[in-house]
């Protein structure tokens, strides 16, 4: 049945699709879950425990939780500045600097809303990258402009993203959406990509997701305090172990940030979501800490696949890896994929077939050794 009052966009939109969970799956009840870039490791059972008390003596189910954000929005910015680089000693941030979400997703759809829809510009990315850019865009009605990447290096074709910034083909490109690093293919941005992001003029965004930055140490938050058109964007769902607390915040010069104040929903974060969000700041020495034993589990599995497996794989700097068999002769490199993605599940592990390649998020010792067994079966 058709529903005429429909946008065609959206009946032609195909959504964004997650693994299936045990309650839609049985056979995924015994799966390692490696195919969402999340942490392996839950909450400790203390900070649970904290949490708790939080949601039984400090949080009144009937009022509506802090719809300003204050004091999650000064622990980020303590953070944030925390982070800078050495390069970029000095630079401080405050709470007027932060934008949070329900997840980043919410944020992207709020960028597109303050820059772009009812006309007034395109979104350009590089394929493959982060689907929910487009899929958001899309639902939006914002035209969506792909350039490609390298296939050695995965480095964005810059020549073809300045000629489609200086001859668009629809509405002119007012924001660039960049992953630092890349997801699926976990890059980080080069010297060369971002001095041409610098180079932007400053009727475009640089839109910048640090997702992955507690694993890649490398960011260009500072960059913010000087360019009134660039913004990060973080998440709590990867190293701080919150994927299902969804929280995500923005980074940015006071202008947009009240930009994007003016068009988010109210109380879009429940209470208990702050209160995690908090929780997990004050802590994050703690929760932090496992991140170089993942840097050095990515490292030891990465070794691992390219010595016992003909999968190649490309260097990481995020908490996954990806890779792409090698293909017999004759056969499509999707029919293995395919073949590569099925049996791993078959055999217990969970992955994602994404950008034409295998995206393996790094979880426990346990699980990777699985992987790996599960890879030298196939």
């Amino acid at each position: 049945m058709s529903l005429p009052f429909l946008r065609s966009a959206v009946v032609g939109l195909t959504a964004y699709t997650p693994h299936l969970e045990p309650a839609d799956d049985p056979s995924s009840a015994s799966l390692d879950i490696l195919d969402t870039n999340e942490c392996p490791y839950d909450l400790p059972e203390a900070l649970k425990e904290k949490l708790a008390w939080q949601l039984h003596h400090g949080i009144a189910a009937n009022r509506y939780p802090d719809g300003g954000h204050g004091a999650l929005k000064s622990a980020i910015a303590q953070y944030v500045t925390e982070s800078v680089t050495e390069s970029a000693e000095g630079a401080t941030f405050d709470a007027d600097h932060i934008s949070v979400g329900n997840g980043s997703d919410e944020l992207i759809r709020s960028l597109l809303i303050v820059t772009c829809v009812g006309g007034e510009g395109s979104v350009l990315v590089a394929n493959p990258t982060f689907s929910m850019y487009g899929i958001l865009a899309r639902t939006l009605g914002v035209p969506v402009v792909t350039v490609g990447r390298s296939e050695e290096t995965f480095e964005v074709d810059l020549a073809a993203a300045q000629q489609a910034i200086a001859q668009p083909q629809a509405a002119p490109v007012r924001v660039v959406f960049m992953v630092h690093p890349n997801s699926p293919t976990a890059n980080a941005l080069t010297a060369a990509e971002v001095l041409w992001l610098k180079s932007l003029p400053p009727e475009i965004l640089v839109v910048v997701d640090e997702a992955y930055f507690e694993f890649s140490q490398q960011t260009t938050v500072a960059e913010v305090l000087t360019r009134p058109n660039w913004v990060v964007m973080r998440t709590f769902s990867k190293a701080f172990r919150l994927a299902a607390y969804r929280v995500g915040y923005t980074v940015a010069n006071l202008e947009l940030t009240q930009a994007l104040e003016k068009v988010r929903l109210p109380y879009n974060l429940p209470s208990l979501t702050q209160a995690a969000a908090q929780l997990a700041l004050a802590h994050r020495a703690e929760l932090l800490a496992v991140v170089p034993e993942i840097q050095q589990q990515r490292r030891e599995l990465a070794g691992a696949i390219a010595q016992h497996t003909p999968l190649h794989l490309w260097p990481s700097d995020a908490n996954f890896l990806y890779g792409r068999p090698l293909v017999p002769s004759g056969q499509p490199l999707n029919t293995e994929l395919e073949r590569w993605f099925n049996g791993l599940r078959r055999q217990g592990t969970l992955v994602r077939h994404t950008g034409g390649g295998l995206r393996i998020t790094i979880g426990t010792p346990a699980e990777n050794q699985r992987t790996l067994t599960h890879m030298q079966q196939l």
